[in-house]
C-alpha cells in the first residue's frame, strides 16, 4: 500500500502510516470503529483448534487498539474437490466458538476455492475516540511489558515435521488460546502509553514498529523475554519458518543485539507469532502493579525493557 496516494480524512485517526494493529475511524465525538483484518494457513492438525486460534488471531488486534469488537466476516480458502468440507465446517465451529464466547457477532463471511487452505475473520469493534491505544505513543521511561511467551511459530514447524512433542505443541496451544481481552483491559485502566499486537513480524519486528511510530528507541533484555517450554530446542534444531529470515530483513540495520545472545533465542526473537501477547509501554512506576494484575491470568507476563530516548538504533538487544 505504500505506493498508494491515499486521500486524507479527517475521521480517521489510525490509518496506515505507522503501521498499527488496525485502523480507527471516527464516527462521532464519542464512538469510533475499529477494523482489522487477518487470515492464514494452518499451524496446528485440528481444524477445530485451527479455527479457535484464527478467531482470537483476528480478534486480538481489536483489543490491542483498547477497542471491543462487535462483528466479524468470515474469510477462507478451501479447495472444492480433495478435501473434505466436514474440516472446513469444523475451522469454522471452532471460530464460531470463540466468537460467541466474546460478545462478537459472525455477520458473513466470503469463500474462494483455492488448493492452499486459509482462514481468519475482519472483524469490526467500537471505541471511544479519546481512549484509543496506539503503538505512536511510547514514552521514554516507560517499561516494557509481554504478556504472553513467545515461539509458536517454531512449533508449528515443528508440529509440520514431527519434530514438536506432545508437551511443546499443548504449550503452544494454550499460549494461542490464551484471549488478550483481559489484558486490553487491565491496560487500559492502568493508563498504557502504547501498545502492539505481537504477530507476524515476531516481537522484534513489532518492537520496532512501535519504536519508529512513537521516535523512541526500545531497550530489551533478552534473559527476561518469556518463552514456550521447548521453542528454543526445536530452533536449535532447525525448526524455523521464513518469517525468520524476512523479519531480520525487516527491521533491517535498526536492531542492535548484543553479544552473547545465543542463536536460538535470536531466532525466537525473530520467530512470527500467532495470536501472540500484548506489548505494553507504560510509565514504570506504574509497571509492576500492572504486571502483577496481568499475572492473574498470564502467568508469563514479564517485565522485558525498557523506553529511551532515540539513539542510533531503534532497538537494543541485551
Amino acid at each position: 500500500m505504500s505506493g498508494l496516494e491515499i486521500p486524507k480524512d479527517p475521521n480517521l485517526i489510525v490509518g496506515i502510516e505507522t503501521a498499527d494493529d488496525a485502523g480507527v475511524y471516527r464516527l462521532s465525538k464519542d464512538i469510533a470503529l475499529v477494523q482489522t483484518v487477518d487470515f492464514f494457513t494452518p499451524i496446528v492438525d485440528d481444524p477445530f483448534d485451527y479455527g479457535r486460534i484464527a478467531a482470537l488471531n483476528s480478534i486480538n488486534d481489536v483489543w490491542a487498539m483498547g477497542g471491543t469488537p462487535v462483528t466479524a466476516l468470515a474469510v477462507t480458502c478451501f479447495p472444492k474437490k480433495g478435501v473434505d468440507f466436514s474440516i472446513l465446517g469444523e475451522i469454522m465451529r471452532g471460530g464460531l466458538q470463540v466468537l460467541t464466547e466474546n460478545g462478537v457477532a459472525l455477520v458473513g463471511g466470503h469463500s474462494v476455492d483455492n488448493q492452499q487452505i486459509m482462514f481468519g475473520y475482519a472483524v469490526t469493534g467500537t471505541i471511544d475516540p479519546a481512549r484509543v491505544v496506539t503503538n505512536r505513543a511510547a514514552r521514554a521511561g516507560d517499561a516494557l511489558i509481554l504478556t504472553k511467551p513467545i515461539g509458536t511459530g517454531v512449533v508449528s514447524t515443528g508440529i509440520k515435521f514431527g519434530k514438536a512433542g506432545e508437551e511443546v505443541t499443548r504449550a503452544s496451544l494454550a499460549t494461542m488460546l490464551l484471549s488478550g481481552r483481559e489484558a486490553a483491559r487491565l491496560m487500559v485502566e492502568a493508563g498504557a502509553h502504547a501498545a502492539t499486537d505481537v504477530t507476524g513480524f515476531a516481537l522484534l519486528g513489532h518492537a520496532w514498529e512501535l519504536a519508529r511510530a512513537s521516535g523512541v528507541t526500545l531497550e530489551i533484555e533478552a534473559a527476561s523475554v518469556p518463552l514456550i517450554p521447548g521453542a528454543s530446542e526445536l530452533a536449535a534444531a532447525g525448526m524455523l519458518t521464513s518469517g525468520d529470515k524476512t523479519n531480520r530483513g525487516y527491521v533491517g540495520d535498526d536492531v542492535r543485539l548484543g553479544e552473547g545472545i545465543n542463536k536460538e533465542l535470536v531466532s525466537l526473537l525473530f520467530d512470527p507469532q500467532t495470536a501472540g501477547g500484548l506489548l505494553i509501554s507504560i510509565d514504570a512506576a506504574r509497571a509492576d502493579e500492572l504486571l502483577a494484575r496481568l499475572r492473574e491470568t498470564y502467568a508469563d507476563a514479564a517485565r522485558i525493557g525498557r523506553v529511551v530516548e532515540r539513539g542510533p538504533h531503534l532497538i537494543r538487544v541485551n
